[in-house]
């Protein structure tokens, strides 16, 4: 039996500011849908596209986090608090670095690769204009990402919650001035609320910095000490961040094929999937919650010399996950359209939309555990791993996207059912992997 174990109440303690501050980052993308919603059907789609586009790109950055995080666990399961200072500094340096390259890459390159991958000019060009000034906030979110991720993996997760409130609250406050042009400025539309969510994350930045200066015990984890740059810690950051990055990016780079495949089979279809993305996003950041949770607490027990609890914890986590979300699911497919009109006031939308949201409730029978599994592969260190199990579930999730939506030309909701295929594998190939892999005497 292992020597260590975390309740319930331990793991949704760590999990639940985690949860706040996760669902929190998604309202920016829910509230800038919510506010275009009332523009336009072009609009709406629009944001999704470009919002898509952007978060692909900035998870480059975020799976760099990633890595960043379980290198930082591990030293804290340690107790070699002292070191988890440097790795922090060389992430901020490497992301501040990668900020910009991304965004002149971004802005040199993004509207040449939309114009040839988005059939309609006019969600085209309002995509660009979104992305003219989204691109901003990657040197304002990689910073603020890298904070997250010193929290997360020191299990002080609570920090995460006002910072994502007050994020959120600005990000309320930028686009309703911005898009719709208040306060004596101009209305900015869909570019405003592109200028809204990058405010909004500079604000989360600044907010992270000062709370650390000022209400942490920064020396402990000696983050007083500005160190030399040491390519050898550099090297080992990379050594586990760069599969997670390559990773995320590949994930999402999918997700954003999936919105392009929907999206020529018309206008309506794409402002339906943007709807249901948001809607799922919202849900799906309670099981990223638990999943990075499971992560952090996977580095952390393998530090402390306690694999053998982690199987354990997962169980009870995957347990944790369906308490929550099995009701949150049953009451939305019982009021579909309270939820949908969230989004839209359009009866046409909202009509389109139960169909696909019915489908999407049913597959996070195989989300909750498929993630929370899949991320304690990246939390032993084996991200390598992980990357190929995500590039087995990505092929076929993408062959059969290209099926229903190119050769079928299926209904939305036959679309949705790509997330059951993409579940399927990811949990039988990370489940499989915890049950019998090779995991528990990584070192990092």
């Amino acid at each position: 039996m292992p020597g260590k174990t975390y309740t319930y109440g331990q793991i949704w303690r760590i999990a639940f500011p985690i949860l706040i501050s996760v669902l929190m980052e998604q309202l920016i993308g829910m509230t800038d849908a919510a506010f275009l919603g009332r523009v336009g059907e072009v609009e709406l789609g629009a944001c999704a596209i470009g919002g898509v586009f952007y978060i692909a790109i900035f998870m480059l950055g975020m799976g760099f986090c990633v890595g960043a995080q379980i290198l930082m666990g591990r030293r804290n399961g340690e107790g070699a608090y002292g070191r988890i200072g440097s790795i922090f500094y060389h992430g901020v340096a490497f992301l501040l670095l990668m900020a910009a390259v991304l965004f002149f890459v971004t802005r040199a390159w993004g509207p040449y690769v939309l114009e040839r991958i988005v059939s309609s000019p006019a969600v085209c060009k309002a995509a660009e204009d979104y992305l003219d000034w989204r691109v901003y906030g990657f040197f304002f979110a990689f910073v603020a990402s890298m904070f997250r991720s010193f929290y997360v993996a020191t299990t002080h997760t609570r920090t995460l919650t006002l910072n994502s409130l007050t994020m959120v609250a600005c990000n309320v406050v930028f686009n309703y001035i911005l898009i719709y042009g208040k306060c004596g400025l101009p209305a900015f539309g869909i570019a405003g609320a592109a200028m809204g969510s990058s405010l909004s994350e500079a604000v989360s930045m600044i907010f992270f910095i000062c709370y650390t200066r000022f209400r942490m015990d920064y020396r402990r984890y000696g983050l007083n000490v500005l160190p030399r740059l040491r390519l050898s810690i550099l090297s080992r950051v990379l050594g586990i961040s760069i599969w997670t990055m390559v990773q995320n990016f590949i994930s999402l780079s999918t997700w954003f094929l999936f919105m392009l495949a929907v999206e020529h089979l018309g206008e309506r279809p794409l402002a339906v999937t943007n709807i249901i993305r948001n809607i799922s996003s919202f849900t799906f950041m309670t099981v990223i919650a638990l999943a990075s949770t499971a992560s952090t607490l996977t580095s952390n027990l393998m530090g402390q010399g306690e694999a053998d609890a982690v199987r354990p914890m997962l169980r009870r986590t995957v347990r944790l996950g369906f308490f929550i979300l099995v009701p949150v699911w049953v009451l939305m497919s019982a009021f579909p359209d309270l939820v949908l009109r969230i989004f839209t006031n359009e009866e046409a939308l909202i009509a389109a939309g139960r169909a696909p949201l019915y489908v999407l409730g049913t597959s996070y029978v195989l989300t909750i555990p498929a993630q929370i599994y899949f991320h304690a592969v990246s939390g032993t260190g084996n991200t390598r791993t992980a990357l190929l199990f995500e590039l087995i579930s990505l092929t076929v999730y993408t062959l059969y996207v290209w099926v229903i939506v190119f050769r079928m030309r299926s209904d939305l909701s036959v679309c949705w059912t790509s997330e059951h295929v993409y579940g399927v594998l990811a949990l039988f190939l990370s489940w499989a992997y915890i049950r019998w892999g090779n995991w528990r005497m990584k070192r990092i």
